[in-house]
């Protein structure tokens, strides 16, 4: 028998994910040691390496408005919009407040841990040792609006997540594939 939608959304975990486990795997293989949901002055990031100030945040695609992955809901809509927004002004509230007092924010989408953890590790690792500190541009989906239910057409509004004041509109076709994640190894 199928789970219900209210027993599917309850089976979603806040922490320890499986790409903040994978990362944590890697990070932990290359040597280095990191505090789990550790409390900073603003949140609780999900690696934490309290010495060296830097925080690492790994954001779902769906729940934080990934450019390439975000799949805009059928149902319940008005709901959804409100709660991508409210994430989506939170990432951004806690990224510039930590970068305001001095701590390196990492923000990496759960699709690039699993389909390039090397990269993820890199740049988890730039951080911690202060290289190219110029932080990445951004963008997160803030809203998607249907422009032709026919064609499945659609038009998905971006910002920056260091300045909501750049932003730019995109138009496509609706898709619902999510990326795959890789198999692992046997």
């Amino acid at each position: 028998m199928p789970l219900s939608r209210s027993e599917q959304m309850a089976r979603i975990r806040g922490k320890d994910t499986g790409p903040e486990q994978r990362l944590r795997r890697a990070l932990w293989r290359a040597g280095h040691r990191y505090r789990l949901q550790y409390k900073t002055p603003v949140g609780r990031p999900d690696v934490v390496f309290p010495g060296r100030r830097v925080a690492v945040f790994i954001d779902g695609c769906f729940w934080h408005g990934c450019p390439t992955h975000y799949v805009r809901p059928r149902s319940r809509e008005e709901f959804w919009r409100e709660k991508l927004r409210i994430n989506v002004e939170r990432d951004r509230r806690q990224t510039l407040e930590l970068e305001r007092i001095g701590w390196r924010v990492v923000r990496l989408w759960e699709h690039l841990v699993y389909e390039d953890l090397d990269a993820a590790r890199h740049r988890v690792e730039d951080a911690l040792f202060a290289r190219d500190q110029a932080p990445e541009t951004e963008w997160r989906v803030v809203r998607v609006e249907l422009i032709d239910d026919a064609l499945n057409l659609e038009r998905r509004h971006l910002e920056q997540l260091r300045d909501p004041e750049q932003h730019r509109a995109v138009e496509g076709r609706r898709y619902t594939t999510k990326w795959r994640r890789p198999k692992a190894p046997t």
